[in-house]
């Protein structure tokens, strides 16, 4: 499958992505942009795809170390691609579903965070490799929770985003697993319509109170992207 060489718009950070595959949207920028680590910590990224959410978060606050699960072959050598490409160091790709992740990682982890296949109901692509990209069936909440719990330290954060009309049963699985929110804002698409996307961050062991960020509208009526988003890319602005 043909290749195509996007700019991050970061400090000359670049991206290969297929042509006519999976391409990370901004929920992944804003995800990076909403991840918070110390320069001591040990991350783990669920479904790493292109590798763009560990690049980003590595050049803007570098941990220790990420290791970046991928159980798509094809993406994880992708993946490994761009990590090559930028000249970065402390990022290893693990080709392997995450629920073998003990195989890999005989200890506990400061933060881990996903943007995982969300779509549900009838897959959204006759295309395997990208169904898995985007369809819940192929990473179930349930098993996302209840493994990001196993691999984080008492007292470790857990990022993730999931569609805002799934908030209920998100919370439901995230305290179930001991995974408990803290802070969370919600982005919708223009100032006219609902929120769409709620962005989670979870204390593995927390108490129960969360802070609700203001909601970050991320288009205008036009549908091209507001000032704020652009400067979510170019790093001058953090959420």
């Amino acid at each position: 499958m043909e290749l195509r060489l996007d700019d991050l718009m970061l400090d000359g950070l670049k991206i290969y992505q297929y042509q006519d595959g999976y391409h990370f949207t901004s929920d992944s920028v804003l995800l990076a942009n909403f991840i918070s680590t110390k320069k001591t910590d040990c991350c783990v990224e669920v479904g790493t795809g292109s590798g763009v959410i560990s690049i980003l978060l590595s050049h803007k606050q570098k941990p220790k170390k990420i290791y970046a699960f991928e159980i798509q072959s094809k993406y994880s050598s992708l993946a490994q691609k761009n990590i090559q490409l930028n000249d970065i160091d402390n990022i290893e790709i693990i080709n392997d579903d995450i629920v073998n992740f003990e195989k890999y990682l005989p200890f506990k982890v400061d933060v881990v965070f996903c943007n995982p296949p969300y779509f549900y109901g009838k897959l959204q692509s006759q295309e395997e490799e990208i169904a898995v990209c985007k369809h819940q069936k192929f990473l179930p909440l349930s098993t996302l929770s209840k493994t990001a719990s196993k691999m984080l330290k008492y007292g470790g954060k857990f990022f993730v985003v999931y569609p805002a009309e799934k908030l209920c049963e998100v919370i439901y699985e995230l305290v179930k697993n001991d995974l408990m929110p803290k802070k969370l804002f919600f982005a919708q698409p223009t100032k006219n319509k609902n929120a769409n996307t709620v962005y989670i961050m979870c204390k593995k062991g927390g108490k129960f109170d969360v802070k609700v960020l203001p909601t970050l509208i991320t288009n205008d009526l036009d549908g091209n992207y507001i000032q704020t988003i652009q400067k979510l890319y170019r790093d001058e602005v953090k959420l």
